[in-house]
């Protein structure tokens, strides 16, 4: 049987400030791995504080971090972006600070890329209505407006 490895405030600190530097986090994440170091509730909201006011743990620096990387690599769109953000409880106001860091032009090229390589892929579908139909499933899923997805499965699905 393994003996639990325990923490002080200090070694939980320097912990902590890798694992954000490696990547930006938000801070229920860095709650979490606390909780997971068996931190007790007061050394948490210390350790918390400590790493806000040396700037290893920025909401605003992740939520642009998260929107420009989910949109540039997975191609996700602003709803889904949106939904992700939520559910890490960033607030509404960073998560409209992070949308900024989509041009709406870029947007759509990728919008428009990301339909045209998906209708290429179901190029053996015959039926027309399951053709638009998938293309659409796979846009929404995807987080893209619906608006915007059902425009492009008419014009792309004659």
């Amino acid at each position: 049987m393994q003996p639990i490895k325990t923490y002080t405030v200090e070694e939980a600190k320097r912990s902590l400030e890798r694992y954000c530097v490696y990547q930006d986090r938000c801070h229920q994440e860095v709650r979490k791995k606390l909780l997971e170091m068996r931190m007790i509730p007061d050394a948490i909201d210390v350790i918390i504080g400590h790493l806000i006011e040396h700037n290893f743990l920025n909401e605003e620096r992740f939520a642009k971090a998260f929107v420009r990387g989910k949109f540039n690599h997975k191609s996700w769109g602003k709803q889904r972006i949106v939904r992700e953000l939520k559910i890490r409880k960033i607030s509404d106001y960073l998560i409209k600070i992070g949308l900024k860091e989509i041009s709406e032009e870029t947007y759509l090229e990728v919008f428009d890329t990301l339909s045209r390589k998906r209708i290429q892929q179901l190029s053996s579908e015959k039926d027309r209505c399951k053709k638009r139909k998938k293309l659409s499933d796979y846009l929404l899923y995807r987080g893209w407006e619906g608006d915007l997805v059902y425009q492009k499965a008419k014009e792309l699905v004659p």
